[in-house]
């Protein structure tokens, strides 16, 4: 259904100046392709709010209006319900009365949609119109749980906006051409895929068993199972997911890594990881989404205290020294990293990185996909980025002593060296380097900052409440007694804006730049403990301290602090 460009709804903001005319023609002469409805081209190119072209498209019509705040979906008849129709109009059938079916609308001027809907459904229609965000909220309460199995036809699923891609070795983007028998299997991995990015999961989990298969999305860091198709489809959904990602269909007894790039609009893509890992009753497939914008956040949104956050930036301001991050898979290194990099990346400097994979993609930054196998290790890039005029190197993890000599060698002659490793601690980040090999002179000479992390669930702000817990127990939890009186400790509740209490996820630090006194520890070959002791005197928080500002200040709950750090 094409953007309707002479739209009464369209004209009528323009007479009114909610909009600028020839701005507006310019960008849907530009965007109309990419959106399905005028109010999706208006509200995402951000043309005018949600709220605003309510209160237009109530005046133009004589049709009532409905809050769908409270509309509770499932009251909605199953033969009114058309996904495909829907998602493509901003229209949706609530009811019926004899020959005639309720139609929510958002653009109450767009007939050919209300026409539309009254040929399929060989009804009238009586309009009603809503807030296209309240629609959207209801849609997807409605649909998220269509895809529990392989039921219905292929008609319900909506694929018009959407293309799954390959990117051979040479770069160049070529269209899956599926088998015709495949297409049930093929619109339900879609659909899956589409879900996930929809409901912000980072991992998707495809598990077979003996007698059940299970898929499961990663959310806020907790695994939650969305699907089980039937068992007997085990081998055609690995096959397809396999096919997708560029692997052996035919190698079943080692594990394969791949990509998949899904295109959802012109301009509008998102990366897949795929792994795949032989098991007792088949393949498990796991699915990372390696989404850009996670990438260009910025450092004041990742959850960085004040004082933390200079830190920081004091590092990156640096011309030389070594930046480690460390924490366990998951913990958000590569978004922390990539975010220094983003800092960093100007006309002026030449940054290079050596990753395993390459994740996200960043103009300007010479970015190397390490490949063990033709002998591109993280040591040979690094040995070859030092003969390039480097000014910022990244190494994607330290991972051997060859790499970690060579990166410190870096560090040490005028370049400025980032990268992770996995530790605890930022701490037992120092004294990993000295277990490998590296001589402590050049780990205290070169280190300049370790940034220890982990992720926590924040707290919804629509339904969290205020937790009554005793004096005793915030104090056992680490809290200081003039604390006591200061704090409210919030706990999750679960509503239908969030996932059981909590809505996405805010970062925890210990940021510990490395200070003449702590070189002297690793010199006189002190442990990770006699550093933490020193850190507490300079006064850096360490994880569990940073956790509980976080559950203090209401972002996240006591419990989830106790989740990703020592209680």
């Amino acid at each position: 259904m094409a953007v309707n460009t002479n739209s009464t709804l369209l004209k009528r903001l323009i007479q009114q100046s909610f909009i600028d005319g020839d701005k507006a023609q310019r960008v849907i002469l530009e965007k109309s392709r990419q959106y399905r409805t005028l109010p999706e081209l208006l509200i995402n190119e951000k043309l005018i709010n949600a709220n605003t072209l309510h209160e237009v498209a109530a005046s133009i019509s004589n049709h009532l209006t409905l809050d769908l705040e409270f509309f509770n979906p499932a009251s909605i008849p199953e033969d009114l319900r058309n996904e495909k129709l829907t998602r493509k109009s901003d229209m949706l059938p609530l009811s019926k009365r004899g020959r005639t079916m309720y139609l929510a609308v958002v653009d109450p001027t767009n007939i050919a949609a209300i026409e539309d809907f009254e040929f399929n459904a060989g009804m009238n229609a009586e309009v009603v119109v809503v807030h296209y965000d309240k629609l959207h909220k209801l849609l997807d309460k409605l649909f998220e749980n269509a895809y529990d199995s392989l039921g219905g036809s292929e008609a319900d699923w909506d694929l018009s906006a959407m293309g799954v891609v390959e990117e051979d070795e040479q770069a160049d983007i070529v269209s899956v051409t599926p088998d015709k028998d495949d297409q049930p299997i093929i619109a339900f991995i879609n659909k899956i895929l589409l879900d996930a990015i929809r409901k912000g999961a980072s991992d998707l989990h495809f598990e077979p068993y003996e007698k059940s298969y299970r898929i499961r999305f990663r959310i806020d860091g907790i695994l939650n199972e969305i699907a089980s198709p039937p068992v007997a489809l085990s081998t055609r959904l690995s096959a397809r997911l396999k096919v997708m990602s560029r692997l052996d269909i035919a190698e079943k007894r080692i594990p394969q890594d791949g990509r998949i790039k899904l295109k959802l609009s012109a301009k509008k893509s998102i990366d897949f990881r795929v792994s795949t890992l032989p098991t007792l009753w088949g393949e498990k497939i796991v699915m990372r989404i390696l989404d850009s914008d996670s990438a260009m956040l910025g450092i004041d949104v990742l959850g960085y205290e004040p004082e933390q956050k200079q830190r920081y930036l004091y590092a990156l301001a640096q011309p030389q020294g070594m930046i480690l991050v460390t924490g366990p898979t998951g913990s958000g290194k590569t978004v922390s990293l990539y975010t220094g990099l983003n800092i960093l990346n100007t006309e002026e400097t030449n940054i290079s990185t050596a990753e395993d994979p390459v994740e996200i993609n960043l103009p300007g930054i010479n970015q190397v996909q390490v490949n063990p196998r033709a002998g591109l290790t993280f040591a040979s890039a690094l040995k070859a980025f030092l003969r390039q005029d480097p000014d910022v190197v990244m190494v994607g993890e330290i991972r051997d002593l060859e790499t970690a000599e060579i990166a410190i060698k870096a560090a040490q002659t005028g370049h400025l060296v980032l990268s992770t490793l996995h530790t605890n601690s930022a701490p037992e980040t120092l004294t990993r380097l000295l277990n490998m090999g590296v001589p402590a002179y050049n780990v205290a000479s070169s280190v300049s900052l370790i940034i220890a992390q982990r992720l926590a669930r924040r707290l919804c702000p629509k339904c969290k409440q205020a937790e009554q817990i005793p004096a005793a127990e915030l104090l056992r939890q680490g809290f200081r007694e003039d604390q006591l009186d200061k704090i409210t400790i919030f706990k999750p509740v679960g509503c239908d804006y969030c996932t059981n209490g909590y809505k996405g996820r805010v970062g925890i630090y210990e940021v510990m730049p490395i200070s003449p006194k702590m070189a002297d520890i690793i010199m006189d070959n002190g442990n990770s403990l006699d550093i933490a002791t020193q850190a507490q005197r300079e006064g850096i928080n360490n994880l569990r301290q940073s956790g509980l500002i976080k559950a203090a200040a209401g972002i996240t709950s006591l419990a989830e602090v106790n989740r990703v750090t020592k209680g």
